[in-house]
């Protein structure tokens, strides 16, 4: 306001025209400019000059006594500056106002330029935080981090919460990433990590394991390919260090029952054939850690180990000048020999109860990884489900000679059973070894002879009933050598009468879909046992023939063929024994009444004189023993 006071007076002088006139014009545009929300008071592109001429001036250009002064005194001073301003020609005047304009064109470039920006930011679309799209890495990286700090946190008292936490990782990210980051963490701080003890294993072991339950089995597969492969990266730069920490999560992976027994011995003879320092090392690691459970779950296969090891070490003895062995190779001997003769007792069982309970809860069974050998998980051209076992068309050489003692038969023979067992996706030793037995016998008291002398560890003598059902099953025409072998293996030992009774309703759960040759077959071969009295009509408890939704035509047509074979190949005494003796339980009437109405509706209109006369017999034989 002060300086334009001072212009308003040059004005005056100049133009002649009246101060209090200028005053009013300047207020006037003042006013104007602030209602047009324009900048510096321009009206227009080419102006006055008035706000180029004042840009530069401001109170930082006035001294400190001009700003304190009294409005009278500068009044005072704008007197004579204007006497001495009349000498002066327009020339200067004319030089400002022209670098004013320039001054003024260049701030109003800007200003719309400032004025466009925001125009064009307004013409986005905006999009909600929640849709707007993360840079993958970044979520990677945060979630790398994420992992590393659960798993670096991990103790035996935590175990559950932050397994189950790094398991809800998998419902948000790709499950080949999860098991990448997991696998490449755990790895990392076993072979690049300071000297682990049982404990610090035994804890990631439970994690993985945990999370194998929790996500599939796939992931505890991928887990211990990367462990295969880290080992034998690691042996071979023979980083004792490493190969010790990894022998150690394999043992616990073992104890914690994620891997069988099979797979630690394939790795122990593995070991026995390069039987280096560093081999003896690791054998000795394993057998101190879980000696005493591999020598319980399978002696057989312990006392193969125990002749490999001595084979080796009288190899090593020749091999060295003194004939003395190194201490690390005595230290080994003894560890076996204490093993083999049960005098030292590992507290196995007694360690980590807390997790092992955990981990039962959780099935760890159901996921545990089963024949799969250690080649298989070195073998970097792995494709499909290849944790599941899956046995190749080719006849595996290890195995000729094994099949070759139990069939009694010549390595032809040996390799087209193998064959024929893996066509019949018999994925297991145990499997492949009741397979050649039963298709190779020469008749079914050979074969039940076979069967008995056969080897088989713990729940393994469940699988005979299963092969038996399955190769039954699969001819194209009833065979009734199955069921007189099974007949007899149930009649010798009750445990596979129960066997067969779970094996028989797993497939009444699948009759709507079975095929008819499968379901006649399935048909046939229970009739037989029922009326061998190897099993008995409560087999049938697990089917509801009261049920329309159930009682499809596939499964009318599967228990029609049954109770036509069952009641013509019998005499009436055994039809009216049979069918009473289901009668007579009070837990099975729903199983009695629905007998009654399916041979009502289904089986007696469709047969001849003799079929009807058998179904009036065990109708009879029901109501009969209801009325008693």
């Amino acid at each position: 306001m002060k300086r334009r006071r001072k212009f308003q007076d040059y004005l005056e002088m100049e133009l002649g025209k009246d101060a209090s006139t200028a005053a009013g014009e300047a207020a006037f545009q003042r006013r104007l400019a602030k209602q047009l929300k324009l900048k510096r008071g321009k009206l227009d592109d080419v102006g006055d000059g008035l706000a180029g001429l004042l840009a530069g001036i401001g109170s930082e250009g006035l001294s400190s006594d001009e700003q304190g002064s009294d409005p009278g005194d500068l009044q005072g001073e704008n007197d004579h500056s204007s006497d001495k301003d009349e000498d002066s020609d327009g020339d200067g005047g004319d030089g400002d106002r022209s670098s004013g304009e320039s001054e003024s064109g260049e701030q109003s470039s800007s200003g719309d330029e400032l004025e466009a920006e925001p125009e064009q930011a307004s013409s986005a679309k905006y999009v909600p935080p929640h849709q707007r799209k993360k840079d993958p890495s970044e979520d990677e990286v945060r979630v790398k981090r994420r992992i590393k700090g659960l798993l670096n946190r991990l103790s035996e008292d935590n175990v559950e919460t932050l397994t189950s936490e790094i398991a809800e990782f998998f419902q948000f990210h790709s499950r080949s990433f999860m098991t990448e980051t997991i696998t490449d963490h755990v790895l990392e701080s076993c072979s690049s990590g300071p000297r682990g003890n049982e404990q610090y294993a035994a804890v990631f072991a439970a994690s993985i394991s945990g999370t194998a339950c929790l996500v599939g089995m796939d992931f505890g597969a991928n887990f211990m390919a990367g462990v295969a492969s880290c080992f034998e990266r690691q042996y071979e730069k023979k980083d004792g260090l490493a190969v010790r920490n990894l022998t150690l999560l394999i043992s616990s992976l073992y104890s914690l029952g994620l891997i069988t027994s099979e797979l630690v011995y394939d790795l122990l003879h593995h070991l026995c054939k390069r039987f280096q320092e560093i081999d003896v090392a690791t054998i000795l690691h394993i057998i101190r850690s879980c000696g005493m459970a591999l020598r319980t779950s399978d002696p057989v296969a312990m006392k193969e180990f125990i002749l490999a090891v001595q084979e080796c070490t009288l190899d090593l003895k020749r091999s060295t000048t003194n004939g003395e062995m190194p201490k690390r190779v005595e230290f080994m001997l003894e560890a076996i020999c204490e093993v083999k003769n049960n005098k030292r007792r590992v507290d196995e069982p007694a360690r980590h109860p807390r997790m092992k309970k955990w981990l039962q809860k959780l099935k760890v069974e159901d996921v545990q990884l089963r024949s799969l050998p250690w080649k298989k998980l070195v073998d970097p051209q792995k494709k499909g489900q290849w944790w599941l076992g899956t046995v190749s068309n080719e006849a595996d050489e290890a195995e000729v000679p094994k099949v070759v003692d139990l069939i009694d038969s010549g390595v032809v023979e040996a390799e087209k059973m193998l064959k024929l067992a893996a066509a019949q996706r018999m994925n297991t030793d145990a499997r492949r070894a009741i397979f050649s037995i039963v298709m190779s016998s020469e008749d079914y008291i050979d074969a039940f002879e076979k069967l008995l002398r056969l080897t088989l560890m713990g729940k393994q003598d469940r699988e005979i009933m299963r092969v038996i059902l399955e190769c039954c099953l699969q001819e194209k025409v009833f065979n009734k050598y199955y069921a007189l072998l099974a007949s007899k293996l149930c009649h010798h030992d009750k445990n596979h009468r129960f066997t067969l009774q779970y094996c028989v309703w797993d497939q009444f759960k699948e009759l709507a879909s079975m095929e008819a040759r499968r379901s006649i077959n399935l048909a046939k071969f229970l009739a037989f046992l029922v009326g061998s009295s190897a099993l008995s009509l409560t087999a049938l408890k697990a089917v509801d023939f009261g049920d329309s939704r159930t009682m499809t035509a596939r499964v009318v047509v599967h228990f029609r063929a049954f109770f036509e074979a069952l009641l013509t190949d019998k005499d009436d005494t055994f039809v009216s024994t049979a069918f009473s003796r289901i009668a007579r339980a009070p837990e099975l009437s729903a199983l009695q009444a629905g007998v009654a109405v399916f041979l009502r509706r289904y089986v007696k209109p469709t047969g001849g004189a003799l079929l009807q006369r058998k179904c009036l017999i065990a109708r009879k034989a029901l109501s009969s023993a209801t009325t008693i």
